[in-house]
């Protein structure tokens, strides 16, 4: 699925899946050296194995989550080591929870950390071959972009940052020939429309990306013909923009791309399942989060004067309003002179427990009753308020469209991108939004939860 592109390439997954073997192997050897003879004759190499395997996969969701495998983040060894040994504690506390309910599971003493320090090594080894063989592998595929638009360049930046996709691209093409030489990212303008052709040829490109906003009417067709019979790839912006970037560009983005594009598929079999799933896990959340509950409302009660819930008038599915309840985080009198305004970083009316509340996203538990009413579901748009709803569909284009499916406690908007307070801001997160209702999926959902988990321990909230 598409959602998918973004996170995982050949490159990405091949680093995953060779650093699990290293990790399980470090594991195995650390077993090796530590335990004795007889303990492998009588547990049985396989047993062995399977719980080598155990730790295995509990440490590369800790590394999954100090962001090991984001990249873009991780860029010099110093702070990979770092996170590594961070990954490596949270790790052997995960693993000592588990052996203390399921002690059968232990592989024997002392063995994680003899194996931790060969994961050390394994995995800081196995980045820098990693990092090597990449650079000497090169680009897997040459792109053309043709126009110089906003959405142009951001694509062209999207995919310059990340390396791991394995693209290249070679230039730009500009109608005006004026412009041939000058810069827009890197590289730049190489070339006119007529010269695409020979461009294609001489650079060896592999897919060409049109924006017709730039290039409508001026595209010499039958050249083009012979190219792309010619095995050349030709594909529109909005479309790549979207599978690498995982959010639909709207500017210069026309009705007609999304009538007779993929997606927005629409079944009563996933809207059910996605209910019921709501309603579990709404109730599940209820049952389990009492106690958290009762001392988060407490907390927001001594911290400063007035309710301990907050409500809230929030436009839902269809453009229907319905009220939101939050744990208050501002101060009663957040809004008395300002009427409605959009919460900023370090905003002064966060009260200091409120803060907390909003980092940890504790703050958005009362919302599970709002699920359990079907107001909201568990994953999609944020639901906005009425007054910024209107302007902001007078000033972005499709803006209405986020409102044909339920809002959402989380979203994609949510995990890829943070708190908005500008309504430039609002359309970065429209075009993730859209992107989600394109392809609207429990499996989607899922990933977005897990994202979400991530979100919250690491504490990336406004």
């Amino acid at each position: 699925m598409k959602h998918f592109r973004q996170n995982l390439t050949f490159r990405s997954v091949s680093l995953i899946a060779f650093e699990a073997g290293v990790i399980v192997g470090a594991v195995v050897a650390a077993a090796y050296l530590r335990l004795s003879a007889e303990t492998w004759a009588a547990t049985g190499w396989e047993v062995l194995v399977a719980k080598a395997g155990l730790v295995g996969l509990t440490t590369q969701v800790c590394l999954y989550y100090a962001e090991l495998y984001e990249l873009r983040i991780v860029k010099d060894r110093r702070e990979l080591l770092a996170r590594l040994v961070q990954a490596l504690g949270a790790a052997s506390l995960l693993l000592g929870v588990v052996y203390f309910w399921a002690p059968r599971l232990i592989i024997g003493r002392g063995v994680f950390a003899i194996a931790a320090a060969f994961v050390v090594v394994g995995v800081t080894g196995w980045r820098l071959v990693f990092e090597w063989t990449t650079r000497r592998l090169g680009p897997r595929e040459r792109l053309l972009l043709i126009g110089t638009n906003a959405n142009a360049v951001a694509l062209a930046r999207e995919l310059y940052d990340r390396r791991e996709l394995g693209l290249e691209i070679v230039g730009f093409i500009d109608p005006d020939p004026r412009k041939i030489g000058m810069p827009v990212i890197n590289p730049g303008i190489i070339g006119t429309i007529d010269d695409i052709p020979r461009i294609i040829r001489e650079r060896r490109v592999d897919r060409v990306v049109v924006s017709l906003a730039d290039a409508r009417g001026q595209l010499p067709m039958d050249k083009l013909l012979a190219l792309k019979m010619g095995g050349v790839s030709f594909d529109h912006l909005a479309t790549v923009y979207e599978d690498y970037t995982g959010k639909i560009a709207v500017e210069n983005l026309r009705p007609s791309w999304l009538i007779f594009s993929e997606g927005f598929a629409r079944s009563r079999v996933r809207a059910a399942v996605k209910r019921a799933f709501d309603v579990l896990l709404a109730l599940a959340g209820l049952a389990a989060g009492c106690v958290l509950f009762l001392i988060t409302a407490v907390l927001v009660k001594i911290s400063s004067p007035g309710p301990i819930l907050y409500r809230q008038r929030r436009v839902g599915q269809d453009g229907v309003d319905f009220t939101i309840l939050k744990f208050r985080s501002m101060r009663q009198d957040a809004e008395a002179a300002t009427g409605a305004v959009w919460a900023q970083k370090n905003d002064t009316r966060i009260t200091a427990i409120g803060a907390f509340l909003r980092k940890s996203r504790l703050d958005e538990l009362p919302q599970l009753w709002n699920i359990l009413r079907g107001d909201m579901s568990f994953v999609g748009p944020r639901p906005e308020r009425p007054e910024f709803v209107h302007d902001l569909t007078v000033q972005i284009p499709y803006y209405g469209q986020r409102h044909v499916v339920k809002p959402g406690l989380t979203g994609w908007a949510q995990v890829k991108y943070p708190y908005g307070s500008t309504v430039q801001d609002a359309l970065e997160k429209l075009q993730y939004d859209l992107f989600y209702i394109k392809h609207l999926s429990i499996g989607l959902d899922l990933f977005i939860m897990l994202k979400t988990i991530k979100t919250v321990i690491l504490r990336k909230g406004l």
